[in-house]
């Protein structure tokens, strides 16, 4: 069963784990569509900006990792590119996620892993990117040390996550949507009683960009660096592998 709202295992260990795998399970059917709705449809425009940074261009036919994939939405964007003829591979715990993105492009082939546990030797890809999984990790420093671990040297992990918008004014606005409205169209859409409450609340106590980019130089990256979207409300981090 899963936690209540009340009781969200925000802070990691297995608990955290157990919880992300099952509701991301529940909620799989509806994920893409809830995904522009809460957006404004700025989702997809937030990835095409993340692939743009990726830099595939200087290995168009090389291997590359969608990690915490969900439905493949990222990896198909990559996928899509002029001139890309390389694969992607979507990595995911949730299996139900990844079978609902089968299909999205050729070039993707879906695999069900652990980010914190890869089944890919040492530099295997030419770049990796996460699109809002990394909060969900139960333990961020060891899943970006092991995004570090499979990547080639100088190849980039571009990051597309959740924050808080630095105004206050604009945070306020932001909290009450976050808190008010978007859960409510997460449970009439997908009848999942918390999985919308998650949202705000594996935000809330998510690193800061700031520290988010410390913690990626501790893994193994460097020149790392992040701008935000629509004053704050998204984040993108781009650090090379060292």
């Amino acid at each position: 069963m899963l936690a209540s709202d009340s009781k969200l295992p925000v802070s990691g260990g297995p608990e955290k784990r157990t919880y992300v795998r099952d509701m991301f399970t529940a909620i799989a059917p509806t994920y893409d569509r809830l995904n522009r709705i809460i957006s404004l449809g700025l989702d997809q425009r937030w990835r095409r900006n993340a692939v743009g940074r990726l830099e595939w261009e200087r290995a168009p036919e090389g291997m590359y990792l969608d990690l915490c994939a969900g439905t493949l939405d990222f990896g198909a964007m990559l996928a899509g590119r002029r001139g890309f003829r390389g694969r992607i591979i979507g990595a995911d715990f949730v299996q139900r996620m990844l079978r609902l993105g089968q299909g999205k492009s050729s070039r993707l082939a879906p695999v069900a892993a652990d980010a914190l546990a890869l089944p890919f030797p040492d530099r295997t890809f030419d770049g990796a990117m996460v699109g809002w999984g990394a909060r969900n990790l139960a333990d961020l420093d060891a899943g970006l040390r092991e995004a570090a671990r499979v990547l080639k040297p100088d190849a980039r992990l571009v990051i597309l996550e959740m924050t808080l918008p630095p105004n206050p004014a604009l945070r306020r606005l932001f909290l009450f949507y976050f808190h008010r409205i978007l859960p409510w169209i997460g449970r009439a859409i997908s009848k999942h009683t918390n999985a919308y409450t998650w949202l705000p609340e594996s935000t809330r106590t998510f690193p800061a960009p700031a520290e988010l980019a410390r913690r990626m130089e501790r893994a193994g990256f460097q020149g790392v660096g992040y701008k935000l979207y629509m004053g704050g409300v998204t984040a993108m981090h781009v650090g090379t592998r060292a």
